[in-house]
């Protein structure tokens, strides 16, 4: 069997019981077509006839490449999966992968504005009557107060909204599904945009919340340009974007006081290890905020 179509059913089995989504999918086919590629410049056509030393090569090679490391440790998580995925289906005895070495990243913080730039971004077009600015308005008002990702807001559907019970389902990565309070501030919003906006967008039948100018599903490009243009209006001078919303979620909510389980839940991380950057961001601010007001934390 031929790389490419050992490759193929790699993707396949990630796409089918993996259930991984399309963006990293499409990540994961970028990442083995340039390791088909190397493969093939070696006259290696086939994973049987993979050994250590053509897997090291490939990391000298990325490695010595003009590619960031976080680019770097995906190649090689995705090489190392397709590896894997041949010794548990016996195309190999041996998972040619084990001798690489990962480089360790520093792990960066997320970006999160202070509560009141925050309401500034969300309240923006608060007052604003236009058709568009309404849903816009509704949107980061949804997506601050429900940390949702913009992939599972552009999706939703109006039955995923339930009005009785504040809350919202939400169709996570794997295909896991959770149900997350919604604000008062957003539900008003919401109510806005569904009585004032959405019957002018709607050009045919459709179930989908969010609808763009022609009556379709609202892009992932349209939801930021929107979270920027709220962003502009509050003249906060940082790149914004509706993940950043997400962050300003969770770090705002362990401010309060919340539990990091909660958190987790609410974010749909399937580890609280991936939550836990969040308390490295709240440790951080209380060490900015006594180092500017205790009399005597610095000379």
């Amino acid at each position: 069997m031929l790389i490419q179509s050992q490759i193929k059913e790699y993707l396949s089995h990630l796409k089918v019981e993996r259930q991984l989504s399309s963006n990293t999918l499409i990540a994961y086919t970028k990442d083995l077509d340039l390791y088909s590629a190397f493969l093939e410049s070696h006259n290696v056509n086939s994973v049987t006839q993979i050994d250590e030393a053509a897997t090291f090569g490939f990391q000298q090679e990325i490695s010595a490449g003009q590619y960031s490391r976080t680019s770097i440790q995906r190649m090689l998580a995705s090489v190392r999966g397709l590896h894997k995925f041949a010794l548990r289906e016996k195309w190999v005895s041996v998972d040619a992968t084990s001798g690489f070495v990962s480089q360790k990243i520093p792990a960066k913080l997320p970006k999160a504005l202070p509560v009141s730039e925050t309401l500034s971004l969300v309240d923006a077009l608060k007052s604003s009557e236009e058709v568009i600015d309404i849903r816009d308005y509704a949107l980061v008002e949804f997506l601050y107060s429900t940390g949702a990702r913009v992939s599972e807001v552009v999706n939703l559907t109006l039955t995923d909204f339930d009005r009785s019970t504040q809350s919202v389902r939400l169709f996570g990565k794997g295909g896991k599904t959770r149900v997350v309070p919604v604000g008062s501030h957003a539900i008003e919003a919401l109510d806005k945009y569904l009585v004032r906006a959405r019957p002018s967008l709607i050009k045919k039948a459709s179930n989908l919340l969010f609808l763009n100018k022609q009556g379709n599903a609202l892009s992932r490009n349209s939801a930021f340009n929107a979270v920027r243009r709220c962003a502009q209006l509050a003249k906060i001078n940082q790149t914004v974007s509706p993940h950043t919303l997400r962050h300003c979620f969770a770090t705002h909510l362990l401010e309060g006081g919340a539990d990091l389980r909660i958190v987790q839940e609410l974010l749909g991380h399937a580890s609280v290890t991936t939550t836990q950057i969040y308390t490295q961001i709240t440790a951080q601010r209380l060490r900015e905020v006594y180092a500017t007001s205790h009399p005597r934390a610095q000379r």
